[in-house]
């Protein structure tokens, strides 16, 4: 923590951000409501300042969950501190904010969401000179001990799949054997799926937001997927996202399944793409592979996570026999 809370020094007077009398808007129309905003200074109020920085967020291709989650971190730090100038806003005020926190992961998204806004006031509306959250660190979050299921477990979950439905046979199948996460799966779309050659279908996993671009692969299937698409197709007619539910819909199908399959354990869509990676390491796939199979970015937490799978990959270790006794 910051003990920190001199003023900064003395700075010169910093042009306003000034909001334009027209912006063009997502559907491409003319809209003229942002000029009623008032202009953002440091003498803005903080509710000016997340009200501007919610509308960055939201331009800048964010996901809605993440613009709601910071906006709410931040209306939560406006209650905290009260509606004081944002050239106001010292350390002691972060502090107060982080300590707030009842976990170590809240403190840690708090900070994220409160950083954000500083760093858009110094870099994006330069209304700012000095951050005061310049001197917080986040605390490090272990990640979780992926608990893939067992081979036996695996079977039993697909058969349970499809005796469910078309739609649930889909939906497990594309995370335990092709690795897709829950948002994958339910952006997938018709033709995203490539059956030119039924044995050997196809599919693309494409991203809309250009942030996530890094993340599209292009999977190799079997003919179990061709099969799998036409049942879906023959029960529900011509699709366009072959999973249209919600995310906490998919939650609840995938533990439906588990529990219809005798699996005692919580199952997730994150255990079945867990199962996946396990696999394929056991197949031989390296870091580099399973991190291009399973779209993630070649950082050090990503490589920590695939390392993990690696490490559950390998043969168990044979137990010493024990010495006969008296020996």
């Amino acid at each position: 923590m910051s003990r920190s809370d001199a003023p900064p020094p003395t700075q010169a007077p910093r042009c306003p951000l000034q909001p334009p009398l027209f912006e063009l808007g997502t559907d491409g129309r003319l809209r003229g409501h942002v000029a009623l905003v008032p202009d953002l200074t440091p003498e803005s109020s903080l509710e000016i300042a997340r009200y501007w920085y919610r509308r960055y967020l939201e331009q800048s291709g964010h996901p809605r969950n993440t613009v709601n989650s910071y906006s709410y971190d931040l209306a939560v730090f406006e209650m905290l501190i009260g509606s004081k100038p944002i050239g106001e806003i010292r350390p002691r005020d972060i502090a107060l904010f982080l300590d707030d926190s009842q976990t170590r992961s809240t403190r840690k998204r708090r900070l994220t969401s409160v950083s954000g806004l500083f760093k858009f006031l110094i870099d994006k509306a330069q209304v700012l000179e000095h951050d005061p959250t310049e001197s917080f660190y986040p605390e490090h979050i272990p990640l979780k001990t992926p608990r893939p299921l067992f081979r036996e477990e695996q079977e039993r979950i697909l058969a349970a799949a499809e005796a469910d439905g078309p739609r649930a046979h889909a939906a497990v199948w594309l995370m335990l054997c092709l690795g897709l996460s829950r948002g994958e799966v339910l952006q997938l779309r018709a033709d995203h799926v490539d059956l030119s050659d039924p044995e050997q279908p196809v599919v693309y996993v494409f991203y809309e937001n250009p942030r996530h671009r890094g993340r599209e692969r292009k999977l190799a299937a079997g003919a179990p997927l061709t099969a799998i698409y036409r049942r879906l197709v023959e029960e529900h007619g011509p699709l366009d996202y072959l999973i249209p539910i919600l995310p906490q819909s998919l939650n609840k199908l995938v533990e439906r399944v588990a529990q219809a399959a005798g699996i005692q354990r919580h199952v997730t869509p994150q255990t079945l793409r867990d199962t996946f990676a396990v696999n394929r390491a056991r197949e031989g796939a390296d870091e580099a592979e399973l991190l291009r199979l399973l779209g993630l970015a070649d950082d050090s937490r990503n490589r920590m996570s695939v390392r993990r799978y690696i490490k559950l990959a390998e043969p168990p270790l044979l137990a010493e026999q024990a010495a006969p006794r008296g020996a």
